[in-house]
């Protein structure tokens, strides 16, 4: 392996990005795989820890340095690492680098806490500076209005920087100015997600406007704000401008406006509705609609009739390649189910609830949809025992079945015996053709099965013999749907 190409072995690494340990092990083999490794670990500012912070100060050039000693930051100018860590760095998240200023600082103990936000400021900004200048394309960028005053566009380097930027996640009311800059430098974002608070910037629209390949769009309302319904001021521009180019749409929040302007988007590929309140009737306006590429559909919390849904589904269900439904709060209704089981054909991943007394209707679903990969059942209480959705799944799934997601209800203990999973792993290996099962728990405040040590054992006996991958997640932690 180590006479590969270095083109060769960054390939291979790349599959390994989100694997720290693996990577963090490569460090020590040479310096070749050490560079690559290095690169891929600093790429994303979310996985700095503090210590990174007190690296990148040592990356800063001498006039930043002396301008953290001169404000009693440092107490002396350092050498420069082996690596130029900030310039490995793809995304960038300004409100990070704040956050993790402020902890670095608070466990100096030479510096005084009463001036910890004045220090903080300057260290981010001289850190804001350093990657502009050493980074040459950033592809995804986070900022939040309270970190405004880093103007990044007003530093060296922040053209070239920030031109190919492909993904911006911001506030409504981050500076103007650096908004009417941004829209100066970066015509080609392609996934937009954006928070509205109780003002809108100037220069939003602007930045919205020029654009030219736009295709996901996120719009959030705050709680606090949804009087003020600020996302209304600028959707019309998304309606006027990307109709056409839009594939991803994500509405979320807590705030009443009208979802008819959805429908312009004859393109989407996706759709998100995750809204903070269950009075929401407005989506009649797009049950009729048909979208003749929607192929991801996520309704978290149940905001409307179960009969509108399934409206939408009959015109639209047969193209859906994923369906997550009722996930954020466990939701289930039966006749949602049994049309799923009519109009959705084609689903690889599925994520709903099925009552205890539902067993048959999880037939349905399991005979209908031929091709499902992966699905995720609610457990506990009025819900499917562990028990019955194990058995359901080794039963009637088909072959192409490889992924299990048991989602215990808040709150709930677990009844699954032990010998009756050991029958699952057993009945599992009979299935024709032999594949490994994807067992995933995602726990929510409940006493699910991996609590039991007998149930923890048979586990890892069937994952030695390769029958099973194991993991548990938490709600807050799934990335699921």
């Amino acid at each position: 392996m180590l006479q590969l190409p270095a083109e060769c072995l960054n390939e291979i690494l790349e599959y390994f990005k989100e694997d720290q340990k693996t990577l963090r092990s490569c460090l020590l083999v040479n310096r070749l795989l050490c560079k690559i490794s290095v690169r891929l670990l600093w790429r994303d500012v979310w996985d700095y820890n503090i210590s990174n912070y007190d690296t990148l100060i040592t990356c800063l050039p001498n006039k930043s340095k002396e301008i953290l000693s001169k404000n009693g930051i440092i107490t002396s100018i350092t050498k420069y690492p082996m690596f130029n860590y900030a310039s490995f760095c793809k995304v960038l998240s300004i409100n990070r680098i704040y956050n993790k200023v402020e902890q670095l600082l608070l466990s100096k103990k030479h510096i005084v806490s009463r001036n910890l936000n004045e220090k903080t400021l300057i260290v981010a900004q001289e850190i804001c500076k350093l990657f502009m200048n050493q980074v040459r394309s950033l592809t995804e960028l986070g900022f939040y209005g309270h970190t405004s005053e880093v103007i990044l566009t007003s530093y060296p380097g922040a053209k070239d920087c920030l031109k190919n930027l492909s993904e911006l996640n911001c506030s409504s009311n981050i500076s103007s100015e650096f908004l009417y800059q941004l829209s100066e430098i970066c015509h080609s974002i392609k996934s937009l997600n954006i928070t509205f608070e109780e003002v809108n910037s100037n220069g939003l629209s602007d930045l919205i406007s020029v654009q030219k390949n736009l295709k996901c769009l996120s719009i959030k309302q705050q709680a606090q704000y949804r009087r003020d319904n600020k996302a209304n001021d600028i959707i019309p521009l998304f309606t006027s401008k990307h109709y056409n180019t839009l594939t991803k749409l994500i509405l979320c929040g807590n705030y009443d406006v009208s979802l008819s302007f959805v429908a312009e988007f004859k393109n989407l590929q996706e759709l998100e509705l995750s809204f903070d309140h269950n009075d929401y009737e407005d989506f009649e306006r797009l049950q009729h609609v048909t979208f003749l590429n929607l192929q991801i559909l996520k309704i978290p919390y149940i905001f409307v009739s179960y009969d509108l849904l399934i409206t939408f589904l009959r015109n639209n269900g047969n193209n859906l390649r994923e369906f997550y439904v009722g996930d954020g709060e466990g939701y289930s209704d039966n006749s949602l189910n049994l049309a799923i089981a009519k109009f959705c054909p084609k689903l690889r991943k599925l994520s709903t609830g099925f009552k205890n007394n539902e067993i048959e209707t999880l037939k349905m679903v399991f005979k209908n949809c031929y091709y499902l990969e992966s699905i995720k059942l609610w457990c506990g209480g009025e819900y499917l025992s562990e028990k019955d959705a194990l058995e359901s799944v080794v039963k009637y799934s088909h072959e192409n079945l490889y992924e299990l997601l048991l989602c215990h209800k808040y709150y709930t203990q677990s009844e699954l015996l032990s010998e009756e999973l050991d029958s699952f792993f057993i009945n599992w290996i009979d299935r024709k053709p032999q594949r490994l099962i994807s067992l995933i728990i995602v726990n929510d405040d409940a006493i699910s099965l991996d609590t039991d040590e007998n149930n923890m054992e048979i586990i890892e006996r069937y994952k030695k013999l390769g029958v099973v991958k194991f993991d548990i997640k938490y709600h807050e932690d799934d990335d699921y749907s």
